[in-house]
């Protein structure tokens, strides 16, 4: 019953079709790699890919093939089935600071106030964009390889938690949470 709805069109496929319409990707890097044969050289091409739903999901992924957009096409397809919910403060910020590492690639990631923008380079750029975030600081460390790069600042994302979240963890109720976080003198005694 259920395939014969998705088939005519039913409810089902027109959400699928909506939620994959609503999903933005990003190039990221192409490289052309050669293997060298008795008769030449065939080249293949890599892509990499970064998905995301501009409101708070993103993926990344990687494709080979040997034409350019066949690659791109296996990255995507690998990036939406790889992505992940990022919470969000306001829809525009992160909730706090976070850092990631993949192999030699670190990354620093800052909430930052309204009005600021996204300041982040190269693959970092991407991969907030597509998530949707307005306003951040980024900073990149060490490699610039831009698969290290994705990869560490998804783990970076990963580690955001909203306080709602970090509520419900400690058993506390979110007005706790938020009440901590704004109210520094207040923490500040407390600690003396």
């Amino acid at each position: 019953m259920a395939r014969d709805n998705r088939e005519r069109g039913g409810r089902k496929g027109r959400d699928r079709d909506e939620e994959q319409s609503e999903i933005v990707d990003k190039l990221v890097a192409i490289n052309r790699v050669a293997k060298v044969v008795k008769g030449g050289k065939n080249f293949g091409f890599a892509a990499l890919v970064v998905v995301g739903d501009q409101k708070g999901r993103v993926g990344f992924g990687h494709g080979k093939a040997r034409e350019v957009p066949e690659a791109i096409r296996k990255a995507t397809e690998e990036a939406k089935k790889t992505m992940v919910r990022v919470p969000l403060r306001e829809g525009r910020t992160l909730h706090h600071d976070g850092s990631g590492r993949w192999g030699a690639g670190k990354v620093h990631l800052r909430a930052a106030p309204a009005g600021t923008g996204v300041i982040a380079g190269g693959p970092m750029r991407a991969v907030l964009e597509v998530l949707g975030v307005q306003d951040v600081v980024a900073k990149s460390i060490g490699s610039s390889n831009p698969y290290n790069m994705v990869r560490a600042t998804v783990q970076a994302l990963k580690g955001q938690a909203s306080p709602r979240q970090v509520a419900s963890k400690r058993g506390l109720k979110v007005q706790d949470i938020v009440g901590r976080r704004t109210d520094g003198a207040g923490v500040a005694e407390v600690a003396q």
